[in-house]
């Protein structure tokens, strides 16, 4: 099967974990006939330092014109400390959902046994949480009017949704609810006691809960939301949210897994021919080459790309190498700050699974030579 993918890379991490999931992509085509034709484009800081546009147009035919985006990551101090810049690398990323319309953000939440230890949370909380926020993309108060004085004394963040807007990621959302393996139960999560456009949600998604008669439906605040998550996050399966919403708890919900870094997502759109995977993490410039960031975050969105390619044995093949990582203690330094493994190590690792070079116990002796050891 050959494929075309439109890889950004982006800033501050984004190229060094990106380079790790097209390090397996090629394992995967390697392993099993495909081929990926890979072209890289501009997008974010990087992209505006090169051409003074956050999103060149170039980059925007040619994400239209592939089968898949893999991106990495936007963002750099210089802009975000400076609340009076025009052009920012965030223009980029929000001009590219609305321009692919991206509507739909997916973001799959799971823990893993071996990294309970890293959450602030206890055991006994984590075991068996594994849930799916589905967030809107491209309206709310991030696309809303903005206006500001030229005394910076007001400032105006306007949100708005349309019924068809929520309609169309409502449905995404059930559908997904309704697969096999789900717990079959959707939660809207909103703001409807103070917010007219939650109002509007809430009306929206009952009117069409009735469609889905073998799925549940339940209504929570945000605010409580936010304190279910921790407090109880097995109780979830579909989380169905608005854009600023699902922004925050997603990230709040990283702290069930351990890590920011573990966690995919994909954005999908409208005509379901394009779709964007990147991991949830900013671009931490702080890490920026260093070979210290967690490249799993983007590996899973690599391997729900396979999935979105219709190649779901491949991607269960990335998901069990990542598994294998997580289980004989092969992390970055996000994980363990004294005993971790480079970004590219853990990328050759997995590589090495896919290949068959490797399965189940590992002797780590063997791959000294390739570990960081703060001593």
């Amino acid at each position: 099967m050959n494929k075309k993918i439109a890889v950004i890379e982006g800033d501050g991490i984004g190229p060094e974990v990106t380079r790790q999931s097209i390090k397996v992509l090629d394992a995967i085509a390697a392993q099993y006939g495909h081929q990926f034709e890979y072209t890289y484009c501009l997008m974010g800081a990087d992209a505006i330092d090169k051409t003074g546009n956050p999103l060149p147009d170039e980059t925007i035919t040619t994400c239209l014109n592939s089968d898949a985006i893999l991106f990495g990551a936007i963002g750099h101090p210089k802009y975000d400390n400076d609340p009076t810049a025009k052009v920012r690398p965030e223009q980029g990323l929000l001009k590219l959902r609305k321009s692919l319309q991206l509507y739909a953000n997916i973001r799959p939440v799971s823990t893993y046994a071996s990294l309970h230890h890293l959450s602030p949370l206890k055991s006994k909380i984590l075991e068996g949480a594994d849930f799916i926020i589905f967030r809107e993309l491209t309206g709310g108060i991030y696309f809303g009017k903005k206006e500001s004085n030229a005394e910076q004394t007001f400032a105006l963040d306007e949100c708005t949704y349309t019924r068809e807007e929520i309609e169309r990621i409502a449905h995404l959302a059930f559908h997904f609810a309704e697969k096999p393996g789900r717990k079959k139960k959707l939660t809207l999560v909103d703001k409807a006691n103070v917010l007219e456009t939650s109002r509007l949600w809430r009306k929206v998604v009952q009117e069409i809960a009735a469609q889905y008669p073998d799925v549940t439906v339940e209504y929570m605040f945000v605010d409580n939301a936010a304190m279910q998550i921790i407090q109880n996050p097995r109780q979830f399966d579909v989380i169905l949210t608005e854009n600023m919403f699902g922004d925050i708890i997603s990230d709040e919900a990283s702290v069930l897994s351990g890590s920011l870094g573990l966690l995919p997502s994909a954005s999908v759109g409208t005509n379901g021919k394009v779709a964007l995977f990147e991991p949830i993490h900013g671009s931490y410039p702080q890490a920026a080459g260093k070979d210290i960031a967690n490249p799993i975050g983007s590996i899973l969105s690599a391997a729900m790309m396979l999935d979105f390619l219709s190649m779901p044995e491949e991607a269960g093949m990335v998901r069990d190498a990542v598994n294998w990582t997580l289980m004989n203690s092969f992390v970055t330094k996000d994980i363990d700050p004294v005993n971790f493994y480079f970004t590219s190590t853990i990328g050759e690792l997995i590589c090495d699974f896919v290949s068959g070079k490797v399965s189940g116990s590992v002797n780590s002796q063997n791959i000294e030579l390739r570990k960081s050891t703060i001593i």
